[in-house]
């Protein structure tokens, strides 16, 4: 690591950093190369490094449109878990909270992980009976998981609204202390520095435009600034544009994008030590190193592309925090924004072989993404490098949708986060 004066910092200051050290290169594409992924996100990059570190497969491009962690890794609300109630999704995003617990080590970047804990409220009897439900069936697979009342959730976080007068009363909450939140931006930054230094090629303002399809099988990709590039396997992981790419390749996927917003406050002194989600009042939030309180809700009920805020539902989501949390009233919202996240029916992922041979699309997570960035990496890695679904992708199959074999996570997904 470069080490500066205050004066070299000042002179480095005046000419815009242009002399500091680039942390990957920006190299031009290979006509061919043994892998290539489609999506420069979290879950691309984590890919490509897997693949180099574990499977030795370093001829690797990682193809993106705009640049490196610009789209849904930097539109979420950073929070990692894995309180799933299914065996399937709670194995898969498990091995994701594992690899969060050392990755900053692993890539030798800080990627402020802080283990802060999860609350998930429950406001009824049966809010209740499924957080006992969820509770038990993490905790028979290990994942650290407890059932408190509202004594309980009260001593964790006081400035809750846990009065019998509230208009939503807290009756308890599942609580998942290993949980907590990430810094976005740097986990993008740890892994396409950590993938680039083995060698891989990351290739951003490239926009592909066709997938090349051969006797039933992709030879590579067509792009828009670089014209063909070829790969004898294909990855596709860009999240809310995946029907399109998929309809490049001429069949389609069971998922829908719809835009996602969340919004940040002013900065205020540390109040919130913890993240604090209700299914039943729609709204979560927690507070970041800087101050800012983090909040947002559920998807929007229409499809479509739009990284924009819109006021409804920032009206709505507000109004369920303030029901929780009725002194953050006079706290003034700072900025807003909206994601494109694909969702699947059974609100669970695809990691997944397709129609077309040497094609594997790596999409679907919805509102729980950034969780598994990790987790997904690795498994859609081995995937890709053997060619056949690794142990905790293969209930992910895109082909469970013709056989009915689902997981059905919408509990677990539930306000999203």
């Amino acid at each position: 690591m470069q080490k500066y004066s205050g004066f070299g910092l000042l002179k480095h200051a005046l000419t815009y950093h242009e002399n500091w050290q680039r942390v990957w290169r920006s190299p031009k594409p290979k006509k061919k190369y043994d892998v290539i992924i489609v999506g420069g996100g979290g879950h691309g990059l984590a890919t490509a490094y897997y693949l180099a570190k574990e499977h030795n497969i370093t001829n690797v491009a990682v193809i993106e449109k705009g640049y490196l962690g610009g789209g849904n890794t930097a539109r979420n609300t950073t929070i990692v878990r894995s309180n799933y109630l299914w065996d399937e999704s709670a194995w898969l995003y498990e091995h994701a909270m594992k690899l969060w617990e050392g990755l900053s080590q692993d890539l030798n970047y800080n990627l402020m992980f802080s283990q802060r804990g999860v609350l998930n409220l429950g406001h009824t009897l049966q809010d209740m009976r499924d957080i006992h439900r969820r509770v038990n069936a993490n905790r028979l697979n290990g994942i650290d998981s407890y059932a408190l009342d509202a004594q309980g959730v009260q001593e964790i976080v006081p400035i809750l609204d846990c009065s019998s007068n509230a208009r939503y009363p807290v009756l308890g909450a599942s609580w998942q202390p290993r949980a907590g939140v990430a810094r976005h931006d740097a986990v993008a930054w740890g892994f396409a520095r950590a993938a680039d230094a083995m060698g891989v090629d990351l290739i951003q303002q490239c926009e592909v435009s066709d997938i090349l399809i051969e006797d039933g099988a992709t030879v590579g990709v067509k792009t828009k600034q670089h014209g063909t590039i070829l790969g004898e396997r294909v990855g596709c992981v860009v999240a809310g544009n995946s029907g399109v790419l998929a309809e490049m390749a001429g069949f389609k996927l069971p998922i829908e994008s719809h835009p996602l917003q969340a919004l940040v406050s002013e900065p205020i002194r540390p109040i919130l030590d913890t993240v604090v989600m209700s299914n039943h009042v729609h709204g979560y939030i927690s507070q970041s190193d800087k101050g800012d309180l983090v909040i947002g809700a559920g998807i929007d009920g229409y499809n479509g592309y739009g990284q924009r805020g819109s006021y409804p539902t920032v009206e709505h989501t507000l109004q369920a925090i303030v029901e929780m949390f009725p002194m953050f009233s006079r706290v003034r919202m700072n900025r807003q924004w909206g994601g494109i996240v694909d969702t699947c029916p059974d609100a669970c992922p695809i990691i997944s072989d397709t129609p077309v041979e040497n094609l594997f699309f790596n999409c679907g997570w919805g509102t729980g993404g950034f969780k598994a960035t990790p987790g997904s990496g690795h498994v859609f890695a081995a995937t890709l490098a053997k060619g056949v679904a690794h142990d905790l992708a293969k209930p992910f199959s895109m082909f469970r949708f013709h056989n009915g074999a689902l997981v059905d996570e919408h509990g677990a997904a539930g306000v999203a986060h």
